[in-house]
């Protein structure tokens, strides 16, 4: 699902605020998550699931093709672990609420 599904999805069901508005709260809904993940805050939304930032450690690699050995420095990488709700939803015949 694109971000202007999303805002047109709200906007539908949100008739008393303008589209504008609607845009200016999901970017301001998604810089706070980008700015806890940064700050190594974990991110739960109850029944739909946890974002946690992991460490990939720095470690010694080899180029396939070359043989070459390379040295990976350290990155964060994001896990997400589905919640009960979402999980139970997305396993079973019955249709998913939007």
């Amino acid at each position: 699902m694109l971000k202007s599904e999303i805002l047109k999805k709200l906007e539908a069901k949100q008739k008393n605020l303008s589209e504008n508005d609607i845009e200016i709260i999901f970017n301001i809904f998604t810089k706070k998550i980008i700015s806890a993940l940064k700050d190594g805050k974990n991110i739960e939304f109850r029944g739909f699931g946890t974002i946690k930032k992991k460490i990939n450690k720095a470690k010694q690699v080899r180029n396939p093709k070359s043989n070459e050995k390379l040295f990976k420095e350290e990155n964060y990488k994001l896990h997400f672990k589905i919640g009960k709700i979402l999980h139970n939803k997305l396993n079973t015949v019955s249709e998913v609420d939007e």
